[in-house]
């Protein structure tokens, strides 16, 4: 990401390579610095200690010599080679001047190396470096033969002028190692995080703009560091998000199909209601047995009509718990599912109620029921159980046939809309709208593990308002 990249409309002018360039080059720098602060003092010191070794080697000639016998303009030589104008060396109590040129100079600083501190040092290194003035330095140091001390005095202008020397040399090598440290890691950084951090910014600008492209989603790279693990994760969102989207535009176009014919369906609904209902005059006693479960299922089928397009909405209608009889809802679901061939077998106590809306349950029901029929087409004495009971204040309602059973790979997505089912021909909306309609009555519906066929297990809770309100009372 360079200067200028653009990312969800925001324009930055300051990309990560720079950041890290300037970091770099500036830790590099202060690495410098802080190798430099104390090296410099070092090499003053070094410097001033080979001068001071020098004047120790010239007391040791010159006390050797006869006296008188060492000629002046040897003396001067060595004054000269050593860049000092005196050599003084202490012993036994007394001070002896050992060598001097023809004019004593005035002394503006003495330093003793004998006992200078690494901070003394460093202050002292940099006021030889930033003063602009000649001074002339007493400079003590350890003496040779057991002696106290020797010093000499020496113009500053020769130890300033190597020690600027010097510090060029360090700032020409510091230059030349941050410039490489920084291209090598600028290529680094560039082949290890930088090119695959584009590689995964360019996909997700991609995949914003085209989420129904499976395609469009990133081929993870085989590399198990933070980037392949941050790239398999994102090849996971992004196929999670393409199968919502996808799940969305069935959505979209079952609500746009659904309306189309809603309006047309429930007025036929309603035509054929008005002739169930001129039915029930009709003095037939097969006619007056069956026309009011006909009204009713018309009832009911209207009422699916004008609630499909608010399911999984906001305008669900709210439930409307009351205590019912499980029985009388059974009954209805076995009419609407009415199937010669199928066996069942009902274990629900005498007066068995549940606290629920009674629409509601009958439609989770209905689809549950549904979906044993369908199971059970070509299953030999094909049976469905339902089974009732109180147990921990809730009402358990158990739903199970003898079917073929419900395949490992359907299971984990069963009640996600349109994921729930493999039949050819089935929405996969059944066991989601029967889940969503449990939870909307403060229940649950969840799969029981059995060893053959499917089950199901609807749990309701008692009556919160009646906690003594047991559910095999009548009313």
């Amino acid at each position: 990401m360079d200067a200028g990249t653009q990312i969800n409309g925001q324009r930055y002018s300051f990309g990560i390579s720079q950041k890290l360039l300037v970091l770099t080059i500036s830790f590099v720098l202060l690495a410098e610095v802080l190798i430099y602060v104390p090296s410099i003092a070092q090499f003053r010191n070094n410097w001033l200690g080979d001068r001071l070794a020098a004047a120790r080697i010239a007391a040791l000639v010159i006390e050797a010599a006869p006296p008188q016998s060492m000629p002046e303009a040897t003396i001067q030589e060595m004054l000269k080679l050593l860049d000092a104008k005196t050599i003084t060396i202490k012993m036994g109590g007394s001070r002896r001047l050992l060598a001097f040129n023809n004019m004593p100079p005035m002394i503006d600083q003495q330093f003793d190396l004998r006992n200078s501190s690494v901070l003394t040092s460093i202050m002292e290194s940099f006021d030889t470096l930033l003063t602009s003035k000649a001074r002339t330095l007493n400079i003590i140091g350890p003496a040779p033969m057991g002696g106290d001390f020797i010093d000499i005095v020496i113009d500053e202008t020769p130890l300033r002028k190597a020690m600027l020397e010097y510090s060029i040399n360090i700032v020409i090598v510091s230059l030349a190692i941050c410039t490489i440290t920084t291209a090598l890691l600028y290529f680094a950084l560039c082949r290890i995080v930088l090119n695959p951090l584009s590689r995964i910014i360019s996909n997700i600008n991609g995949f914003t703009k085209n989420l129904e492209n499976p395609n469009a989603s990133i081929k993870p790279i085989t590399k198990s560091d933070e980037l392949g693990q941050a790239e398999h994760a994102l090849y996971e969102m992004q196929t999670v998000i393409s199968t919502r989207f996808k799940e969305k535009q069935r959505l979209t176009a079952l609500g746009l199909a659904v309306s189309k014919i809603n309006h047309d369906l429930r007025n036929m609904l309603s035509s054929v209601q008005l002739f169930s209902d001129r039915l029930t005059s009709l003095p037939d006693p097969t006619v007056q047995r069956l026309a009011p479960k006909l009204v009713a299922a018309l009832d009911r089928a209207i009422h699916f009509c004008e609630s499909t397009l608010s399911f999984g909405k906001a305008s669900e209608a709210a439930p409307k718990p009351q205590h019912v009889k499980l029985a009388s809802i059974i009954s209805d679901m076995r009419e609407t599912l009415e199937d010669k061939t199928i066996t069942w077998h009902l274990n629900i106590p005498h007066g068995f109620k549940v606290y629920v809306d009674q629409d509601q349950l009958f439609r989770a029901l209905v689809n549950l029921g549904r979906n044993s029929v369908q199971a059970l087409k070509h299953i030999d004495k094909p049976c469905i159980s339902i089974t009732a009971q109180f147990q921990n204040n809730a009402s358990w309602i158990d739903v199970l046939d003898n079917g073929a059973g419900i395949s490992k790979q359907i299971k984990p997505k069963l009640f996600q809309a349109f994921n729930g089912s493999n039949k050819v021909g089935s929405t996969g909306l059944g066991l989601s709208i029967a889940s969503e309609l449990m939870k909307a009555n403060s229940g649950t519906l969840e799969l029981l593990e059995t060893k053959t066929g499917t089950g199901f297990r609807i749990t309701l809770p008692n009556n919160p308002t009646e906690p003594s309100c047991h559910p095999y009372q009548s009313s």
